[in-house]
Protein backbone atom coordinates (compact mmCIF):
# COMPACT_ATOMS: atom_id res chain seq x y z
CA UNK A 1 0.00 0.00 0.00
CA UNK A 2 1.38 3.42 -0.92
CA UNK A 3 2.17 5.78 1.94
CA UNK A 4 0.16 8.94 2.44
CA UNK A 5 1.59 12.40 1.83
CA UNK A 6 0.89 13.17 5.48
CA UNK A 7 1.77 9.75 6.97
CA UNK A 8 4.38 9.62 9.74
CA UNK A 9 5.08 6.63 12.00
CA UNK A 10 1.63 5.04 12.20
CA UNK A 11 -0.98 3.65 9.86
CA UNK A 12 -4.71 4.29 9.80
CA UNK A 13 -7.18 1.47 10.49
CA UNK A 14 -8.39 0.06 7.15
CA UNK A 15 -12.07 0.67 7.92
CA UNK A 16 -11.32 4.21 9.02
CA UNK A 17 -9.40 4.76 5.79
CA UNK A 18 -12.27 3.37 3.73
CA UNK A 19 -14.68 5.71 5.46
CA UNK A 20 -12.52 8.83 5.24
CA UNK A 21 -11.35 8.34 1.66
CA UNK A 22 -14.92 7.60 0.58
CA UNK A 23 -15.39 8.16 -3.16
CA UNK A 24 -12.34 10.42 -3.53
CA UNK A 25 -10.40 8.06 -5.79
CA UNK A 26 -13.38 7.73 -8.12
CA UNK A 27 -14.28 11.43 -8.13
CA UNK A 28 -10.71 12.71 -8.38
CA UNK A 29 -10.51 11.29 -11.91
CA UNK A 30 -12.68 14.30 -12.86
CA UNK A 31 -9.92 16.55 -11.51
CA UNK A 32 -6.81 14.72 -12.72
CA UNK A 33 -5.79 16.79 -15.74
CA UNK A 34 -6.50 20.00 -13.85
CA UNK A 35 -4.32 18.84 -10.97
CA UNK A 36 -1.51 18.41 -13.49
CA UNK A 37 -2.06 21.88 -14.94
CA UNK A 38 -2.00 23.40 -11.46
CA UNK A 39 1.25 21.58 -10.67
CA UNK A 40 2.84 22.78 -13.92
CA UNK A 41 2.03 26.39 -13.07
CA UNK A 42 3.15 25.97 -9.47
CA UNK A 43 6.57 24.50 -10.25
CA UNK A 44 7.15 27.08 -12.99
CA UNK A 45 6.64 29.70 -10.29
CA UNK A 46 8.86 27.78 -7.81
CA UNK A 47 11.74 27.84 -10.31
CA UNK A 48 11.29 31.58 -10.78
CA UNK A 49 11.78 32.23 -7.04
CA UNK A 50 14.79 29.89 -6.72
CA UNK A 51 13.16 26.86 -5.11
CA UNK A 52 13.86 24.63 -8.11
CA UNK A 53 16.62 24.34 -10.68
CA UNK A 54 15.96 24.96 -14.39
CA UNK A 55 16.89 21.40 -15.31
CA UNK A 56 14.59 20.04 -12.60
CA UNK A 57 11.77 22.18 -13.92
CA UNK A 58 12.40 20.95 -17.46
CA UNK A 59 12.27 17.29 -16.43
CA UNK A 60 9.24 17.73 -14.19
CA UNK A 61 7.30 19.63 -16.84
CA UNK A 62 8.04 16.92 -19.40
CA UNK A 63 6.76 14.17 -17.09
CA UNK A 64 3.72 16.22 -16.05
CA UNK A 65 2.84 16.64 -19.72
CA UNK A 66 3.07 12.86 -20.12
CA UNK A 67 0.68 12.43 -17.18
CA UNK A 68 -1.60 15.11 -18.62
CA UNK A 69 -1.78 13.17 -21.89
CA UNK A 70 -2.66 10.02 -19.96
CA UNK A 71 -5.51 11.95 -18.33
CA UNK A 72 -6.77 13.16 -21.72
CA UNK A 73 -6.52 9.65 -23.21
CA UNK A 74 -8.37 8.12 -20.26
CA UNK A 75 -5.53 5.86 -19.15
CA UNK A 76 -4.74 7.70 -15.91
CA UNK A 77 -5.78 5.74 -12.82
CA UNK A 78 -5.54 6.32 -9.09
CA UNK A 79 -4.04 3.12 -7.75
CA UNK A 80 -5.46 1.11 -4.89
CA UNK A 81 -4.04 2.41 -1.63
CA UNK A 82 -3.30 5.86 -3.08
CA UNK A 83 -5.39 8.42 -1.28
CA UNK A 84 -6.20 10.95 -3.99
CA UNK A 85 -5.18 12.46 -7.32
CA UNK A 86 -2.50 14.68 -5.75
CA UNK A 87 -0.81 11.66 -4.18
CA UNK A 88 -1.03 9.68 -7.43
CA UNK A 89 0.61 12.41 -9.51
CA UNK A 90 3.42 12.84 -6.99
CA UNK A 91 3.89 9.06 -6.79
CA UNK A 92 4.20 8.80 -10.59
CA UNK A 93 6.75 11.62 -10.65
CA UNK A 94 8.90 10.08 -7.92
CA UNK A 95 8.85 6.70 -9.66
CA UNK A 96 10.08 8.31 -12.86
CA UNK A 97 12.35 11.07 -11.50
CA UNK A 98 13.23 10.03 -7.95
CA UNK A 99 13.25 12.53 -5.10
CA UNK A 100 12.93 15.38 -7.58
CA UNK A 101 9.23 14.50 -7.82
CA UNK A 102 8.73 15.36 -4.15
CA UNK A 103 9.69 18.98 -4.75
CA UNK A 104 6.41 19.87 -6.45
CA UNK A 105 4.63 20.23 -3.10
CA UNK A 106 6.81 23.04 -1.74
CA UNK A 107 4.78 26.13 -0.87
CA UNK A 108 1.34 24.56 -1.12
CA UNK A 109 -1.05 22.29 0.70
CA UNK A 110 -3.51 19.73 -0.57
CA UNK A 111 -6.09 22.32 0.50
CA UNK A 112 -5.14 24.92 -2.09
CA UNK A 113 -4.25 22.15 -4.53
CA UNK A 114 -7.80 20.78 -4.54
CA UNK A 115 -9.14 24.33 -4.62
CA UNK A 116 -7.31 25.12 -7.82
CA UNK A 117 -8.29 21.74 -9.29
CA UNK A 118 -11.95 22.47 -8.57
CA UNK A 119 -11.68 25.96 -10.02
CA UNK A 120 -10.09 24.73 -13.25
CA UNK A 121 -12.53 21.83 -13.58
CA UNK A 122 -15.53 24.06 -12.90
CA UNK A 123 -14.29 26.72 -15.31
CA UNK A 124 -14.05 24.12 -18.07
CA UNK A 125 -17.42 22.55 -17.29
CA UNK A 126 -19.17 25.91 -17.10
CA UNK A 127 -17.91 26.68 -20.56
CA UNK A 128 -19.47 23.48 -21.89
CA UNK A 129 -22.74 24.25 -20.11
CA UNK A 130 -22.66 27.74 -21.64
CA UNK A 131 -22.17 26.27 -25.11
CA UNK A 132 -24.95 23.70 -24.63
CA UNK A 133 -27.30 26.39 -23.27
CA UNK A 134 -26.54 28.61 -26.24
CA UNK A 135 -27.21 25.73 -28.65
CA UNK A 136 -30.66 25.17 -27.14
CA UNK A 137 -31.29 28.93 -27.20
CA UNK A 138 -30.57 29.06 -30.94
CA UNK A 139 -32.89 26.13 -31.67
CA UNK A 140 -35.69 27.76 -29.70
CA UNK A 141 -35.20 31.03 -31.50
CA UNK A 142 -35.28 29.32 -34.90
CA UNK A 143 -38.52 27.58 -34.04
CA UNK A 144 -39.94 30.83 -32.68
CA UNK A 145 -39.31 32.55 -36.01
CA UNK A 146 -40.51 29.56 -38.02
CA UNK A 147 -43.87 29.43 -36.23
CA UNK A 148 -44.28 33.07 -35.25
CA UNK A 149 -47.60 33.35 -37.11
CA UNK A 150 -49.12 30.11 -35.83
CA UNK A 151 -51.57 30.81 -33.03
CA UNK A 152 -52.10 28.57 -30.02
CA UNK A 153 -54.10 28.92 -26.80
CA UNK A 154 -52.54 30.71 -23.87
CA UNK A 155 -53.49 29.47 -20.41
CA UNK A 156 -53.92 30.79 -16.88
CA UNK A 157 -54.91 28.33 -14.12
CA UNK A 158 -54.74 25.72 -16.92
CA UNK A 159 -57.88 27.35 -18.31
CA UNK A 160 -58.05 28.67 -21.89
CA UNK A 161 -57.21 32.35 -21.47
CA UNK A 162 -55.97 34.43 -24.42
CA UNK A 163 -54.40 33.92 -27.84
CA UNK A 164 -50.74 33.02 -27.79
CA UNK A 165 -48.48 31.74 -30.55
CA UNK A 166 -45.81 29.15 -31.02
CA UNK A 167 -43.51 32.07 -31.70
CA UNK A 168 -44.20 33.29 -28.18
CA UNK A 169 -43.97 29.84 -26.61
CA UNK A 170 -40.63 28.87 -28.12
CA UNK A 171 -39.31 32.41 -27.73
CA UNK A 172 -40.26 32.60 -24.05
CA UNK A 173 -38.02 29.66 -23.18
CA UNK A 174 -35.24 31.18 -25.28
CA UNK A 175 -35.40 34.47 -23.40
CA UNK A 176 -35.43 32.56 -20.12
CA UNK A 177 -32.14 30.96 -21.15
CA UNK A 178 -30.74 34.41 -21.94
CA UNK A 179 -31.43 35.37 -18.32
CA UNK A 180 -29.98 32.09 -17.09
CA UNK A 181 -26.80 32.94 -18.99
CA UNK A 182 -26.31 35.91 -16.66
CA UNK A 183 -26.19 33.48 -13.73
CA UNK A 184 -23.66 31.36 -15.60
CA UNK A 185 -21.53 34.45 -16.28
CA UNK A 186 -21.58 35.43 -12.61
CA UNK A 187 -20.69 31.87 -11.62
CA UNK A 188 -17.84 31.82 -14.14
CA UNK A 189 -16.41 35.10 -12.86
CA UNK A 190 -16.48 33.90 -9.25
CA UNK A 191 -14.89 30.63 -10.31
CA UNK A 192 -12.14 32.15 -12.45
CA UNK A 193 -10.05 33.43 -9.53
CA UNK A 194 -6.82 31.82 -8.37
CA UNK A 195 -6.62 30.27 -4.86
CA UNK A 196 -3.16 28.76 -5.40
CA UNK A 197 -0.70 30.03 -2.79
CA UNK A 198 -3.22 30.13 0.03
CA UNK A 199 -1.76 26.76 1.17
CA UNK A 200 -3.75 25.46 4.15
CA UNK A 201 -5.58 28.76 4.35
CA UNK A 202 -2.93 30.91 5.99
CA UNK A 203 -0.37 31.48 3.26
CA UNK A 204 3.28 30.42 3.14
CA UNK A 205 6.62 31.71 4.38
CA UNK A 206 8.03 31.04 0.90
CA UNK A 207 8.08 34.17 -1.30
CA UNK A 208 5.43 32.81 -3.65
CA UNK A 209 4.57 34.76 -6.78
CA UNK A 210 0.79 34.37 -6.92
CA UNK A 211 0.45 36.85 -9.78
CA UNK A 212 2.56 34.52 -11.89
CA UNK A 213 0.42 31.42 -11.28
CA UNK A 214 -2.69 33.51 -11.86
CA UNK A 215 -1.39 34.49 -15.27
CA UNK A 216 -0.08 31.03 -16.17
CA UNK A 217 -3.45 29.41 -15.43
CA UNK A 218 -5.50 32.07 -17.22
CA UNK A 219 -7.41 33.25 -14.15
CA UNK A 220 -8.97 36.71 -14.24
CA UNK A 221 -7.53 37.51 -10.80
CA UNK A 222 -6.77 35.73 -7.57
CA UNK A 223 -8.65 35.08 -4.36
CA UNK A 224 -6.41 37.54 -2.55
CA UNK A 225 -7.06 36.91 1.12
CA UNK A 226 -5.68 33.44 1.90
CA UNK A 227 -8.30 32.77 4.56
CA UNK A 228 -11.07 33.74 2.14
CA UNK A 229 -9.55 31.46 -0.52
CA UNK A 230 -10.24 28.54 1.82
CA UNK A 231 -13.64 29.95 2.80
CA UNK A 232 -14.45 29.83 -0.91
CA UNK A 233 -14.48 26.01 -0.81
CA UNK A 234 -18.13 25.11 -0.88
CA UNK A 235 -19.19 28.68 -1.56
CA UNK A 236 -18.00 28.47 -5.15
CA UNK A 237 -19.78 25.16 -5.64
CA UNK A 238 -22.98 26.52 -4.12
CA UNK A 239 -22.97 29.63 -6.31
CA UNK A 240 -22.25 27.61 -9.43
CA UNK A 241 -25.02 25.21 -8.42
CA UNK A 242 -27.47 28.13 -8.32
CA UNK A 243 -26.53 28.94 -11.93
CA UNK A 244 -26.94 25.30 -13.00
CA UNK A 245 -30.27 25.17 -11.18
CA UNK A 246 -31.46 28.28 -13.00
CA UNK A 247 -30.82 26.66 -16.38
CA UNK A 248 -32.35 23.41 -15.15
CA UNK A 249 -35.49 25.28 -14.09
CA UNK A 250 -36.00 26.62 -17.60
CA UNK A 251 -35.41 23.20 -19.15
CA UNK A 252 -37.78 21.52 -16.70
CA UNK A 253 -40.60 23.93 -17.57
CA UNK A 254 -39.98 23.42 -21.29
CA UNK A 255 -40.07 19.64 -20.78
CA UNK A 256 -43.31 19.80 -18.80
CA UNK A 257 -45.00 21.93 -21.46
CA UNK A 258 -43.81 19.66 -24.26
CA UNK A 259 -45.05 16.52 -22.51
CA UNK A 260 -48.45 18.11 -21.93
CA UNK A 261 -48.76 19.61 -25.41
CA UNK A 262 -47.78 16.25 -26.94
CA UNK A 263 -50.67 14.45 -25.23
CA UNK A 264 -53.83 13.61 -27.20
CA UNK A 265 -55.94 16.00 -25.13
CA UNK A 266 -53.81 18.87 -26.45
CA UNK A 267 -52.14 17.60 -29.65
CA UNK A 268 -50.32 20.91 -30.07
CA UNK A 269 -46.98 19.30 -30.95
CA UNK A 270 -45.64 15.94 -32.06
CA UNK A 271 -42.33 14.79 -30.64
CA UNK A 272 -39.79 12.90 -32.78
CA UNK A 273 -40.64 9.19 -32.86
CA UNK A 274 -37.16 8.22 -31.74
CA UNK A 275 -37.67 10.26 -28.55
CA UNK A 276 -40.75 8.31 -27.49
CA UNK A 277 -41.32 4.78 -26.24
CA UNK A 278 -44.23 2.35 -26.40
CA UNK A 279 -46.29 0.51 -23.85
CA UNK A 280 -46.01 -3.20 -23.14
CA UNK A 281 -49.81 -3.50 -23.14
CA UNK A 282 -51.25 -0.52 -25.06
CA UNK A 283 -50.23 -0.58 -28.73
CA UNK A 284 -51.29 3.01 -29.38
CA UNK A 285 -48.94 4.59 -26.82
CA UNK A 286 -46.02 6.87 -27.68
CA UNK A 287 -44.69 8.05 -24.36
CA UNK A 288 -42.53 11.21 -24.12
CA UNK A 289 -39.89 9.44 -22.05
CA UNK A 290 -36.97 11.64 -23.06
CA UNK A 291 -38.66 14.85 -21.97
CA UNK A 292 -39.97 13.14 -18.83
CA UNK A 293 -36.42 12.14 -17.89
CA UNK A 294 -35.17 15.63 -18.76
CA UNK A 295 -37.84 17.03 -16.43
CA UNK A 296 -36.88 14.67 -13.59
CA UNK A 297 -33.14 15.23 -13.96
CA UNK A 298 -33.62 19.00 -14.20
CA UNK A 299 -35.78 19.01 -11.09
CA UNK A 300 -33.12 17.00 -9.27
CA UNK A 301 -30.49 19.51 -10.35
CA UNK A 302 -32.58 22.29 -8.83
CA UNK A 303 -32.00 20.68 -5.42
CA UNK A 304 -28.21 20.91 -5.82
CA UNK A 305 -27.72 24.34 -4.16
CA UNK A 306 -29.67 23.15 -1.12
CA UNK A 307 -27.63 19.95 -0.82
CA UNK A 308 -24.39 21.93 -0.90
CA UNK A 309 -25.74 24.56 1.49
CA UNK A 310 -26.73 21.94 4.04
CA UNK A 311 -23.25 20.39 3.97
CA UNK A 312 -21.39 23.68 4.47
CA UNK A 313 -23.73 26.10 6.21
CA UNK A 314 -22.64 25.49 9.83
CA UNK A 315 -18.89 25.24 9.25
CA UNK A 316 -16.64 27.89 10.85
CA UNK A 317 -13.67 29.45 9.06
CA UNK A 318 -11.02 27.01 7.91
CA UNK A 319 -10.88 23.64 6.18
CA UNK A 320 -13.02 20.68 7.29
CA UNK A 321 -13.35 17.21 5.80
CA UNK A 322 -17.12 17.79 5.43
CA UNK A 323 -16.27 19.67 2.23
CA UNK A 324 -15.13 16.44 0.58
CA UNK A 325 -18.76 15.26 0.41
CA UNK A 326 -19.70 18.22 -1.80
CA UNK A 327 -17.71 16.67 -4.63
CA UNK A 328 -20.08 13.70 -4.71
CA UNK A 329 -23.06 15.84 -5.72
CA UNK A 330 -21.23 18.65 -7.52
CA UNK A 331 -18.80 17.03 -9.96
CA UNK A 332 -21.33 14.79 -11.78
CA UNK A 333 -23.96 17.56 -12.04
CA UNK A 334 -22.39 19.18 -15.09
CA UNK A 335 -22.61 16.06 -17.25
CA UNK A 336 -26.22 15.55 -16.23
CA UNK A 337 -27.23 19.10 -17.17
CA UNK A 338 -25.29 18.98 -20.44
CA UNK A 339 -27.12 15.76 -21.35
CA UNK A 340 -30.48 17.39 -20.64
CA UNK A 341 -29.60 20.44 -22.73
CA UNK A 342 -28.36 18.32 -25.65
CA UNK A 343 -31.46 16.12 -25.61
CA UNK A 344 -33.77 19.15 -25.40
CA UNK A 345 -32.00 20.82 -28.35
CA UNK A 346 -32.28 17.60 -30.37
CA UNK A 347 -36.03 17.38 -29.78
CA UNK A 348 -36.74 21.07 -30.36
CA UNK A 349 -34.94 20.92 -33.71
CA UNK A 350 -37.22 18.06 -34.82
CA UNK A 351 -40.49 18.86 -33.07
CA UNK A 352 -43.60 19.17 -35.28
CA UNK A 353 -46.20 21.84 -34.63
CA UNK A 354 -49.95 21.47 -35.20
CA UNK A 355 -50.85 24.53 -37.27
CA UNK A 356 -54.61 23.90 -37.10
CA UNK A 357 -55.32 23.88 -33.38
CA UNK A 358 -57.74 26.77 -33.56
CA UNK A 359 -59.96 25.02 -36.11
CA UNK A 360 -61.64 23.53 -33.04
CA UNK A 361 -64.38 25.94 -31.85
CA UNK A 362 -63.72 25.01 -28.22
CA UNK A 363 -60.93 27.59 -28.33
CA UNK A 364 -63.13 30.47 -29.58
CA UNK A 365 -63.74 31.99 -26.11
CA UNK A 366 -60.08 32.91 -25.79
CA UNK A 367 -60.69 35.64 -28.41
CA UNK A 368 -63.14 37.37 -26.04
CA UNK A 369 -60.53 39.81 -24.77
CA UNK A 370 -59.70 40.78 -28.34
CA UNK A 371 -63.39 41.61 -28.90
CA UNK A 372 -63.60 43.60 -25.66
CA UNK A 373 -60.53 45.57 -26.70
CA UNK A 374 -62.01 46.25 -30.16
CA UNK A 375 -65.20 47.61 -28.61
CA UNK A 376 -63.23 49.71 -26.13
CA UNK A 377 -61.04 51.12 -28.92
CA UNK A 378 -64.24 52.09 -30.78
CA UNK A 379 -65.45 54.12 -27.78
CA UNK A 380 -67.41 51.69 -25.58
CA UNK A 381 -66.32 51.97 -21.92
CA UNK A 382 -64.18 48.94 -21.08
CA UNK A 383 -66.47 47.62 -18.32
CA UNK A 384 -69.51 47.89 -20.58
CA UNK A 385 -67.67 46.11 -23.40
CA UNK A 386 -66.55 43.39 -20.95
CA UNK A 387 -70.15 42.82 -19.84
CA UNK A 388 -71.49 42.78 -23.39
CA UNK A 389 -69.02 40.14 -24.57
CA UNK A 390 -69.55 38.13 -21.42
CA UNK A 391 -73.26 37.98 -22.06
CA UNK A 392 -72.68 36.88 -25.67
CA UNK A 393 -70.53 33.99 -24.42
CA UNK A 394 -73.19 33.00 -21.88
CA UNK A 395 -75.91 33.14 -24.53
CA UNK A 396 -73.89 31.21 -27.11
CA UNK A 397 -73.93 34.11 -29.58
CA UNK A 398 -70.24 35.06 -29.39
CA UNK A 399 -68.42 34.85 -32.74
CA UNK A 400 -64.64 34.74 -32.52
CA UNK A 401 -62.54 36.83 -34.88
CA UNK A 402 -59.22 35.03 -35.29
CA UNK A 403 -57.60 38.04 -36.93
CA UNK A 404 -55.66 39.69 -34.16
CA UNK A 405 -53.31 42.64 -34.38
CA UNK A 406 -50.69 42.90 -31.66
CA UNK A 407 -47.87 45.35 -32.32
CA UNK A 408 -46.22 46.19 -29.01
CA UNK A 409 -42.75 44.90 -28.19
CA UNK A 410 -42.67 41.23 -27.22
CA UNK A 411 -46.21 40.44 -28.37
CA UNK A 412 -47.50 38.00 -30.99
CA UNK A 413 -46.91 40.43 -33.83
CA UNK A 414 -43.56 41.76 -32.60
CA UNK A 415 -41.54 39.00 -30.91
CA UNK A 416 -38.28 41.00 -30.65
CA UNK A 417 -36.24 37.82 -31.11
CA UNK A 418 -33.41 39.91 -32.53
CA UNK A 419 -33.29 42.01 -29.35
CA UNK A 420 -33.25 38.87 -27.21
CA UNK A 421 -30.39 37.46 -29.31
CA UNK A 422 -28.47 40.70 -28.76
CA UNK A 423 -28.82 40.27 -25.00
CA UNK A 424 -27.55 36.70 -25.23
CA UNK A 425 -24.66 37.61 -27.53
CA UNK A 426 -23.58 40.47 -25.26
CA UNK A 427 -23.46 38.13 -22.26
CA UNK A 428 -21.56 35.45 -24.18
CA UNK A 429 -18.93 37.98 -25.25
CA UNK A 430 -18.08 38.70 -21.60
CA UNK A 431 -16.83 35.21 -20.72
CA UNK A 432 -13.42 35.58 -22.41
CA UNK A 433 -12.86 31.89 -23.08
CA UNK A 434 -10.17 32.67 -25.66
CA UNK A 435 -7.80 34.05 -23.02
CA UNK A 436 -8.12 30.87 -20.97
CA UNK A 437 -7.42 28.75 -24.06
CA UNK A 438 -4.28 30.72 -24.79
CA UNK A 439 -3.02 30.41 -21.20
CA UNK A 440 -3.52 26.63 -21.12
CA UNK A 441 -1.90 26.20 -24.56
CA UNK A 442 1.12 28.23 -23.44
CA UNK A 443 1.47 26.28 -20.19
CA UNK A 444 1.36 22.93 -21.97
CA UNK A 445 3.88 24.14 -24.56
CA UNK A 446 6.35 25.41 -21.92
CA UNK A 447 9.82 24.00 -22.29
CA UNK A 448 9.29 22.55 -25.76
Amino acid sequence: MASKLWEKNFSVNEEIERFTVGRDRELDIYLAKYDVLGSMAHITMLESIGLMQKDELRQLLAELKNIYNECVQGTFVIEEGVEDVHSQVELMLTRRLGDMGKKIHSGRSRNDQVLVDLKLFTRHELREVVEATDALFRELQKKSEQYKNVLMPGYTHLQIAMPSSFGLWFGAHAESLADDMLFLLAAYRMTNRNPLGSAAGYGSSFPLNREMTTRLLGFDSMDYNVVYAQMGRGKMERNVAFALASVAGTVAKLAFDACMFNSQNFSFVKLPKECTTGSSIMPHKKNPDVFELIRAKSNKLQSLPTQIQLIMNNLPTGYFRDLQIIKEVFLPAFAELKDCLAMAAYIIERIEVNEHILDNPMYDPMFSVEEVNRLAAAGTPFRDAYKQVGMEIENGTFHADHNIHHTHEGSIGNLCNDKIAEIMDKTLAEFGFERVDEAERSLLAAGE
